[in-house]
Parts: structure tokens; C-alpha cells; sequence
């Protein structure tokens, strides 16, 4: 289910939450952490940050409420997982704004390219 609101224009727009997680750098690499390794409980995870393991639990929970993980119980163990759903409702809000730089740093290099003949 898609997380944001939408323009008059019918566009959606991500809710400013995915922007706020992805913000920070300690929850990008956890972001990154979960995509290349697979679920991971809290324990694993802490292992690549220099912070208390409260500290990640918050990031964790803000990640969740954002809804770019989800958490599982599994015995005494809670694993976390990517949900990559908002990420790419993000990256479909920005590609508009790709095509406008790829176009104007082309028309750039025409330019310049054209100087240079000169």
C-alpha cells in the first residue's frame, strides 16, 4: 500500500517520513546492512555502528514507522527486514527531477562542445 499523499495533479508524493529516515547516515547504512545481508536482528546490526544499542533501536523504530522495515519476533530475537516499497515510490517522485538535470547538463555539454569547435 503506498504511503504519502497525491497533487491535484494526481502525482503521488512519498510521506516526509521516508525523507526523514533516509536523512540521517547511521539509518541509510542500516538501510544497506539489511539489503545486502538479509533480515538481521538488533544484536547484528549494533555491530557496525559506534552508538548504544538504544540509540539503534531508535533509528530502528523511526525506519519502521516510516515503513522501510518491518520487525518479527523469532523466539526471544526481534529480526528486521527491508521493505523497500517506499523507496521506490521515492525514487518514482524523483526521476522527474533526473530527466531535468540529465537534460540540462547535456545542453551544457552541447554548449561547450560547441565553444570548443569554435
Amino acid at each position: 500500500m503506498a504511503t504519502g499523499s497525491f497533487c491535484a495533479d494526481g502525482r503521488h508524493v512519498p510521506d516526509l517520513d521516508v525523507f526523514a529516515a533516509i536523512a540521517n547516515p547511521a539509518r541509510r547504512e542500516v538501510l544497506r546492512l539489511l539489503r545486502d545481508d538479509g533480515p538481521r536482528p538488533v544484536a547484528q546490526l549494533a555491530e557496525h555502528f559506534d552508538m548504544r544499542r538504544p540509540s539503534l533501536s531508535e533509528h530502528l523504530k523511526l525506519l519502521k514507522d516510516a515503513g522501510l522495515v518491518v520487525e518479527r519476533r523469532v523466539g526471544r530475537q526481534r529480526l528486521y527486514s527491508l521493505r523497500a516499497e517506499p523507496l521506490r515510490e521515492l525514487a518514482d517522485w524523483l526521476a522527474p527531477y533526473e530527466r531535468f538535470w540529465r537534460e540540462r547538463l547535456a545542453g551544457l555539454a552541447d554548449l561547450l562542445d560547441a565553444e570548443n569547435d569554435d
